[in-house]
């Protein structure tokens, strides 16, 4: 495997992808993933997308990652851009090198994604959400038997959302991202009836479903462009409930300052059945694991407001 952050353009221009005419001239680092190294390459013609995968993950190298996330990607991409109301948000593959873990994607432009709805003032617009919702109804629809199980990603992902956070001796300070905070979490990581109700949705979360999943449906993941809504980062698909998807998206409504009331409104717009009440256990969920857990969010939320967020949280569990 060779790393694209070694000799990147000799690297490039060795594989066989580009014309004789065309080689790569620079290369910038696009976007601020957590998973993947994901590069901007300049070539004499155009623009493209390059993103690898190593066996860590990039932000936080000290925790190991399934190398083969990439080739889900590749799976999901690939089953999406045959799907005519869905391929347009979905970037098109160009090339794809399993040996080396890259996939060569079509360049958006400059696009922003929509974490900048975290901070205080923004406010979603109606149309966005539409195309959201829209962008999961047909993502929910399709037939896909023989998607990869994903298994090794989706351990990776129930550890720190179903189980890290909740964990008294994790050893992550939370001080460092807001003081006080440490102490706040101290009665979610001591709730028995809390973290066992959790144990069970992630025991459901590793289970078979029956609908094709995003895995990762937040604003990190939804790309603003002049040609529209993009989505991208698919490497945590698999064939699950559909209601974590909702409830994942549920959750980011609300950190992104809509009413309860008005984020479930959304819903009213899916075209599929479910469990509302799996649906809200998932957010809460999300809503939890995001406040005290080790992935982030770029958040201005006071202490009383993360507080609040982590009452509902819990009620939205428990109740």
């Amino acid at each position: 495997m060779h790393l694209l952050s070694e000799n990147p353009e000799s690297f490039l221009n060795s594989l066989p992808f580009f014309g004789k005419d065309e080689m790569a001239l620079s290369l910038k680092v696009a976007g601020e993933g957590n998973m993947n190294a994901v590069f901007r390459v300049q070539t004499n013609k155009r623009t493209l997308i390059a993103k690898q995968s190593f066996p860590f993950v990039r932000k936080y190298p000290q925790i190991p990652a399934p190398v083969e996330r990439i080739d889900t990607e590749y799976q999901f991409l690939k089953l999406v851009e045959i799907i005519p109301e869905i391929k347009t948000y979905s970037p098109r593959i160009l090339a794809y090198f399993p040996e080396h873990h890259l996939l060569i994607l079509e360049d958006f432009g400059s696009g922003t994604d929509f974490t900048e709805y975290y901070q205080k003032g923004k406010s979603l617009k109606e149309k966005n959400l539409k195309e959201l919702i829209g962008y999961i109804n047909h993502l929910h629809s399709i037939e896909t038997p023989f998607f990869p199980e994903n298994m090794n990603m989706r351990k990776l992902n129930h550890e720190h959302i179903f189980r890290f956070p909740f964990d008294p001796h994790n050893g992550l300070d939370l001080d460092t991202v807001l003081p006080g905070l440490s102490e706040l979490s101290i009665p979610y990581k001591e709730d028995e009836a809390l973290k066992s109700t959790i144990e069970t949705l992630g025991k459901a979360y590793l289970s078979k479903g029956d609908t094709l999943l995003h895995g990762d449906f937040y604003p990190g993941s939804w790309i603003c462009t002049e040609s529209g809504i993009k989505v991208i980062d698919p490497e945590f698909g698999f064939v699950g409930d559909k209601e974590f998807d909702l409830g994942v998206f549920l959750a980011h409504l609300l950190f992104a300052g809509l009413s309860l009331k008005k984020a479930l409104a959304q819903l009213d717009a899916y075209e599929h059945s479910y469990d509302s009440k799996l649906v809200e256990s998932y957010c809460g969920v999300e809503l939890l694991r995001r406040l005290i857990g080790i992935a982030q969010l770029p958040l201005e939320h006071s202490l009383e407001e993360r507080e609040n967020l982590l009452s509902q949280g819990r009620k939205m569990i428990l109740s």
